[in-house]
C-alpha cells in the first residue's frame, strides 16, 4: 500500500506480551465498570442522550457515557476535538505530519503525543482510554494501530472519519478512489458527529459554522477558471499528486478552477514527471511536510527538485515561482481544508489567475 505508507507513517514497534495483557487488564476494567474518570451519573448519562450509537465506516460504535479519556489516532481528528474545547477529555494522539494549528498549541500541549506515527495498540491502550477517533479507516485496520474489531474486544468505541469511507472505495492498495465527490459536508459531518459523542453540540454547529463563513468569504467573488493547478503531496521519486474527487477537488471547484489530473478518481495516483510535463499546470501547489518519510517532503525539498530536474523545470508553473504551500493537513479532507482554500485563493489572486 505505497500511497497509505507515504501519508501514515508505519507503527512503532510492538511492546512486550507481557505488558499487553496488563493493558488489557486495565482498560477492560475501566471500560466495564465505573472509574475515577467517569464522574457523569446514570440520570446525567440519561438526560444526554446518552447510550448514543454512532455509525461511521459501515460499523457502530455505543458511546455510554460522555468520553473523559479520549485518544485520537490521526492529526486531522485531533485539531477537531481541539477546536471544540476538550483537551481536558483526551488522553492521548498519535499520526502526525505537521506542527499542531497555531491556535491550538497551548491546547494540544497538555494533551500526551503518543507517537509521531502509529502508536502500538498497547500504547494506546496504556491510556485506558472510553474512546477512540480517526481520520483514516487505515489507521483502525490492519497494519494500522488495530483493527476495530480489536478495540470492540475491550469496549473500546473506536470511530472513523466519514471523509475516508462515503463515496470511496478503499479496496485497493493505494489510497482509494473517490466513486461520489467528496464535499466539505463530510468534514462537517465528522464535527457534528464528534462534538455529540462528547455531549458539546453547540461548540460542533458553532464550529461548523465559523468554516463555512471563512469558505465564503475567501470564494466571494472569485473566478479562477483559466488557471490549471496541481497538487503534489510527496515523492520525487514517483510523486503522488492529487486526482480529482478527494480534498484538493474541494478547493478547486470552490475557486472554479481546473485540475491537471481530474480525469483521475484515484485519491494520490502516482505520476511520472513526464506526464505532468505534458499537462502544464499553472501553478503548482506542493506539501509543506515536517515528517522524513519520504524524498522531498519539505516545501524547500520538492521545490529544489523542480527547478532543477530537467523534466521539470521548464513547466510554466516552475519557471513563473507560481507556488503555493500548504499543510500535509490541508491537502487531506479535514478542518485544515479551509486554510487550503484560503491559501490557494490567496494565491491565485496575487499571481493574476483570479478574477
Amino acid at each position: 500500500m505505497p500511497a497509505r505508507r507515504v501519508r501514515r507513517p508505519a507503527r512503532r514497534a510492538r511492546v512486550p506480551a507481557l505488558l499487553l495483557g496488563m493493558a488489557l487488564a486495565v482498560t477492560l476494567t475501566s471500560c466495564g465498570g465505573p472509574s475515577a474518570t467517569s464522574t457523569a451519573s446514570d440520570a446525567d448519562k440519561k438526560a444526554g442522550g446518552y447510550p448514543l450509537t454512532l455509525t461511521s465506516c459501515g460499523k457502530k460504535a455505543e458511546i455510554k457515557a460522555p468520553p473523559q479519556r479520549a485518544v485520537s489516532l490521526d492529526q486531522g481528528s485531533t485539531e477537531i476535538l481541539l477546536s471544540l474545547g476538550l483537551a481536558d477529555r483526551m488522553a492521548g494522539t498519535g499520526t502526525w505530519t505537521d506542527p499542531v494549528l497555531k491556535g491550538l498549541a497551548k491546547d494540544n500541549a497538555k494533551v500526551e503525543r503518543l507517537a509521531d506515527s502509529y502508536p502500538s495498540f498497547e500504547r494506546v491502550l496504556a491510556q485506558e482510554p472510553d474512546f477512540v477517533t480517526a481520520s483514516f479507516l487505515a489507521t483502525v485496520s490492519k497494519g494500522g494501530v488495530a483493527d476495530r474489531a480489536k478495540f470492540a474486544e475491550v469496549g473500546v468505541p473506536a470511530y472513523v472519519s466519514p471523509s475516508d469511507c462515503a463515496g470511496k472505495d478503499n479496496s485497493g492498495d493505494g489510497d482509494g478512489s473517490r466513486v461520489k465527490t467528496l464535499t466539505m459536508d463530510s468534514v462537517y459531518g465528522e464535527v457534528r458527529d464528534l462534538a455529540k459523542a462528547f455531549g458539546v453540540e453547540k461548540r460542533g454547529e458553532r464550529l461548523i459554522a465559523e468554516l463555512k463563513g471563512r469558505v465564503a468569504k475567501a470564494t466571494r467573488d472569485v473566478d479562477a477558471s483559466g488557471a490549471k493547478i496541481l497538487y503534489w503531496f510527496a515523492n520525487s521519486d514517483a510523486p503522488y499528486i492529487a486526482g480529482c474527487c478527494g480534498a484538493p477537488g474541494i478547493i478547486t471547484r470552490e475557486l472554479g478552477a481546473k485540475n491537471v489530473f481530474d480525469d483521475t478518481r484515484e485519491e494520490w495516483p502516482q505520476i511520472n514527471w513526464e506526464t505532468v510535463a505534458d499537462r502544464d499546470p499553472d501553478v503548482l501547489v506542493i506539501g509543506d511536510l515536517t515528517r522524513k518519510s519520504q524524498t522531498a517532503e519539505s516545501a524547500k525539498k520538492k521545490i529544489e527538485f523542480l527547478e532543477s530536474n530537467p523534466v521539470t523545470k521548464n513547466l510554466t508553473a516552475v519557471k513563473k515561482k507560481r507556488y503555493v504551500l500548504l499543510s500535509g493537513q490541508a491537502m487531506n479532507p479535514t478542518i485544515r481544508t479551509v486554510d487550503g482554500v484560503e491559501q490557494v485563493a490567496d494565491a491565485l489572486r496575487e499571481f493574476g489567475l483570479a478574477k
